[in-house]
């Protein structure tokens, strides 16, 4: 699989990574076995870079990570994982818990460093204190040798910009921002490259809403964004193309961004996932569905705080 540079820190990641949200049963119930197969199918396939968070099923995913990682030598991957989101309203951003999440999060899944350490979704959040407190604290951890590159996450576009005009990143991992119906994330690289930051982009399917499979209960989108979404895979059905193979070819061509992450508890998904990537991308059919989803580019919705959130375009609530 081919790989990109991340930034400025030296090393590469593979243009498709595998994001383990999904073991932590965050879209449905999953299968023991799947989920853990899962992780090997991705290894296989050249998807050595493994994202994943304590958020993620309150702990569950690091957990199965763990036991999926437990006889697989530690140079065949690469892994990242957050910290300060612990539950869907539980954030603590405070130094000690930095150190006492990194250190958690090294026994969930049984290793001794981690390659990315990210700040996990900081929108909700004052802001200045993860500029002033926790990021310093990160890098004490970094210093002693348990993280090797820090970084944050998050949904507004905002607070990228917020973080680096006031201190260095190695990383940003931004997710449903660079996908067929929202750019934002490709017009910030000019400025991400100039701090030399690592750019992850996550969520190419914007949780399901570029597939033709249901959406999860808690999906933000309105009606008009779900119909125009729903044409579009019509039309990529008449052609006899998955809209989600089109969203997923899409999301890793851009060159500068260095990896996409997705994820599956499915291992058979994976699979599908790289070999479409092999395939190529029929150019004319994606002016087609870019233009279907022309009425709701760039929608996006609020998250966290908010002054912490990007404005929404003139006419929309």
């Amino acid at each position: 699989m081919e790989h990109r540079p991340l930034g400025n820190t030296g090393i590469s990641l593979p243009v498709l990574s595998f994001g383990a949200s999904s073991l932590g049963q965050e879209f449905r119930p999953v299968d023991l076995g799947e989920a853990l197969r899962s992780v090997h199918v991705a290894l296989d396939h050249g998807m050595n870079f493994i994202d994943t968070s304590p958020f993620y099923g309150r702990g569950t995913s690091e957990v199965l990570l763990g036991f999926a990682l437990r006889d697989i030598p530690r140079e065949k991957y690469i892994l990242g994982t957050k910290l300060g989101r612990y539950a869907q309203q539980h954030f603590d951003f405070s130094p000690r818990r930095v150190v006492e999440s990194v250190d958690i999060s090294l026994q969930r899944m049984g290793v001794d460093y981690l390659d990315i350490c990210l700040c996990h979704d900081i929108e909700f959040v004052d802001m200045a204190y993860i500029v002033e407190e926790t990021l310093p604290a990160l890098r004490k951890v970094q210093a002693e040798g348990k993280v090797r590159f820090v970084g944050i996450s998050g949904y507004p576009m905002k607070i990228f910009r917020y973080v680096l005009d006031r201190t260095d990143l190695d990383v940003i991992l931004s997710y449903n921002h660079y996908t067929l119906q929202n750019t934002m994330l490709a017009d910030l690289v000019p400025y991400l490259k100039s701090k030399g930051v690592g750019i992850m982009n996550a969520a190419p399917f914007s949780a399901r809403l570029l597939t033709s499979a249901p959406l999860p209960p808690w999906h933000r989108a309105p009606d008009d964004v779900r119909t125009t979404c729903q044409q579009a895979a019509e039309h990529c059905r008449q052609r006899g193309v998955d809209l989600a193979q089109l969203a997923l070819q899409y999301s890793i061509a851009h060159e500068d961004m260095t990896t996409c992450v997705t994820g599956s508890a499915n291992p058979d998904r994976v699979a599908q996932w790289a070999d479409w990537i092999q395939k190529p991308l029929d150019e004319q059919l994606l002016a087609e569905v870019l233009e279907i989803l022309r009425p709701i580019h760039n929608w996006f919705y609020l998250e966290g705080r908010p002054e912490n959130n990007d404005e929404l375009p003139e006419g929309t609530e």
